[in-house]
């Protein structure tokens, strides 16, 4: 069984380059002698520096290093990021004033260089503001936020620098630069492009006060929508929170208890609004905690993202005319498996069709038990009434199984077969971590021990934190400058259990988990050089994560570690049937409620007036789309992290679609072969599909991998749809 829900990184994935478990470059292989001898000219160009500020220092301790956060405070970081632009303006201006004539080793080695200090405040400052976001933080954020984009174009506009960066790329066969190398500097090149570099004065000032203006924006839209999340609804008597599993009602009454309520708290974030709407007996409570849920960042007050989300999507109409592109989706795909928005809807419009069909059909068989019309916040509850009659399938026989720690060791001992890593817990207070419930793992090859890297899992929620799930690397893979290990982190919002009770989780949260995770792998396996070829496009990123959630249901890892919580037994093969029975049910639902928002994304950015009522425009779009009224989409606008807290998603919702394409044909590819860990192919897709980064075209080596380009029947097969 899959996950459909598409459960994801709430907002931007950091670059997914990360530590490599064979050492080995990629894309036209750098002997290391001239690696040694390019870097060795890179840091003669660059001035000789000391940061003051501590944040900005070298990372120490084991590991190669690691993040100091027992040390950082608002005020640290905020000292930290002012110098560290200072830094960095010193070392581009460096490069770009170098009186020899560009190479690659004194241009584009020594950019890979620059900033580093940067870099290490700048992993620091993602987590506090994601992770813990308390007030001094958010103050920092919305101080620093203009300064770092400012910072970014003022590297961008720098017309010395993108000389000398155009002149290696386009004479790089000449100087017979390796492939990786070529790609690299071409790449580099046209990202400089793309971002505004050929532009003239005007132009360049104008986007740079367009870009300026969108970061302010991001962060007011991502403060809003955490602030709306850190709500709840009261549930004062035992009735109302009738039918709710017993560890769903526990965890509702432990977060009544952290806030000094009496009663139980439904918190409203997905993890814990779902389990309200698929198992609460009352109606009416289930439709208070749905409206609440659906209308955050949409309630006319203070922290309403309206105006906000208007303003950016007018910012970035003016960029891209700026740029010369008709609308914000083409310029943003430029750089995207996709290529156009033509492209990426033709696909959502294959499997729309289908899934509203399918939609109508959930739909009647939920009115013959209901009795009435189905609403949104009857969907989920009468969806799991059907399944029960449908499969004899209750979602609760499943959660004894997944205890959160053992779904952690399945998804260890799947990278273990799959991959060879291992993954030990780091001793306690040999690490420091940014949280108490922070759990750090060390990454070992199986098959010497060598180090690979850290795993960093941040589980659990609470105020500040943003919701969702994600990755981030806190140092990428790389070895132009000496091998860099990888610090990599998965970030989740489990509601945390009272008295060291057991945390178990749906079969949904942990398909979840093990995506995250699979991020997590993308990076572990990266066997690059440059860490500037570590990020994949958009629409391909999430192929490495999503086909791993196919392993939770595997024999192996049933066996193995989803386990009774109570007896200790094995998830029986009759209740694995029924689940299998059951993997295409409700997928009406979840196709519907995600490709609605991938859709309206899609509309929103290709509009060539960018509307100015969001609300009416959603409405709008949805009426064109056929949109079934008893689903409402998964993210709407006014709450689209992935949209409006950076341009990272927007006009790219599509990608998880894009992305599962390939998933759902690799998936097929290692069930054709007999064995679901076949370690020929587990091989091959580490070394060719997580390994390279962005080293080869992701099109081609798709190709290599599979011996054709991916076929779509596979992905219409995993959800149930007809195969045209």
């Amino acid at each position: 069984m899959h996950r459909r829900q598409l459960l994801v990184a709430g907002g931007s994935l950091l670059a997914l380059s990360a530590c490599a478990s064979n050492g080995m470059s990629m894309g036209g292989g750098t002997a290391a002698a001239t690696l040694a001898s390019d870097a060795a000219v890179a840091r003669a160009v660059l001035p000789v520096q000391t940061p003051r500020a501590e944040l900005l220092q070298v990372w120490t301790g084991p590991y190669q290093g690691v993040p100091p956060w027992d040390r950082v405070t608002a005020a640290k970081l905020r000292t930290a990021l002012l110098e560290g632009i200072e830094l960095q303006r010193a070392e581009i201006e460096a490069i770009a004033n170098n009186p020899e004539p560009p190479t690659f080793a004194n241009t584009l080695v020594a950019l890979q260089m620059a900033g580093e200090p940067l870099d290490r405040a700048g992993a620091i400052y993602g987590v506090m503001t994601s992770n813990i976001g308390s007030d001094d933080y958010q103050a920092v954020d919305t101080e620093l936020s203009p300064l770092l984009s400012a910072a970014s174009d003022e590297i961008t506009f720098n017309e010395r620098l993108f000389a000398r960066i155009k002149a290696v790329a386009d004479g790089a066969a000449a100087a017979g630069l390796t492939a990786e190398q070529t790609r690299l500097a071409t790449r580099t090149r046209d990202a400089f492009v793309r971002n505004g570099a050929a532009l003239n004065a005007a132009g360049k000032a104008e986007l740079g006060r367009i870009n300026t203006a969108l970061s302010n924006a991001f962060t007011s839209f991502g403060q809003k929508v955490v602030a709306d999340e850190n709500a709840w609804t009261l549930i004062a008597s035992e009735a109302g929170v009738a039918g709710l599993p017993a560890s769903n009602k526990a965890a509702a009454a432990a977060a009544a208890r952290s806030r000094n309520l009496q009663g139980w708290a439904i918190v409203n974030t997905r993890s814990s609004v779902d389990p309200f709407l698929s198992f609460a007996d009352d109606r009416a409570l289930r439709e208070q905690v749905w409206r609440k849920f659906v209308n955050r960042g949409d309630n006319g007050d203070a922290n309403d993202t309206n105006a906000t989300i208007a303003e950016i999507v007018r910012l970035r109409a003016e960029r891209a005319r700026l740029l010369g592109f008709a609308n914000h989706a083409e310029w943003r795909m430029q750089d995207t498996m996709a290529k156009t928005p033509a492209a990426a809807m033709d696909l959502m419009n294959r499997v729309w069709a289908p899934a509203k069909a399918r939609v109508a059909e959930e739909v009647a068989d939920m009115r013959a038990i209901a009795g009435h019309d189905i609403e949104p916040w009857d969907y989920l509850y009468y969806a799991e009434k059907v399944r029960k009659q449908k499969y004899d399938l209750d979602q609760n026989e499943l959660k004894p199984y997944f205890e959160l720690s053992n779904v952690k060791r399945g998804a260890f001992h799947m990278a273990g077969r799959l991959y060879g890593f291992d993954f030990t817990p780091v001793p306690a207070g040999s690490v420091p971590g940014f949280h108490p419930d922070v759990e750090v793992f060390e990454v070992t090859n199986k098959s010497d021990g060598s180090h690979v890297g850290l795993f960093y899992s941040d589980d659990f929620s609470r105020p500040g934190k943003r919701s969702g799930a994600w990755a981030t690397s806190y140092r990428s893979y790389s070895t132009y400058d000496g091998v860099k290990n990888v610090l990599s982190s998965n970030n989740n919002n489990f509601t945390k259990a009272e008295g060291g009770e057991p945390i178990l989780i749906s079969l949904d949260d942990a398909e979840t988990l093990f995506h995250e995770f699979g991020h997590a792998l993308h990076s572990l396996s990266a066997a690059y050089t440059y860490p500037g070829l570590g990020g994949t496009p958009r629409d391909y990123v999430e192929y490495p994560s999503q086909v791993h959630e196919h392993w939770v249901l595997s024999r192996p890892i049933l066996d193995g570690f989803m386990r009774h919580y109570q007896t200790g037994e094995a998830m029986p093969q009759a209740l694995v049937d029924k689940v299998e029975a059951a993997a295409t049910f409700n997928q009406g639902y979840a196709t519907v409620s995600y490709l609605s928002s991938a859709l309206v994304d899609m509309d929103l950015h290709t509009r060539a007036v960018p509307p100015t009522d969001i609300d009416a425009f959603e409405r709008e779009s949805l009426a064109r789309y056929g949109m079934p009224k008893e689903i409402v989409m998964r993210h709407r606008l006014p709450q689209f992290n992935h949209l409006f807290t950076s341009d990272a998603y927007s006009a790219g919702y599509y990608s998880y679609l894009w992305s599962e394409v390939m998933d759902a044909d690799t998936w097929a590819y290692f069930e054709e072969s007999g064995d679901v860990f076949n370690p020929d192919i587990a091989a091959r897709y580490k070394a060719v599909i997580l390994a390279e980064g962005n080293t080869t075209d992701r099109a081609e080596a798709y190709r290599r991998f599979r011996g054709r380009d991916p076929d779509v029947t596979a992905l219409l097969k995993v959800r149930g749809f007809p195969v045209s």
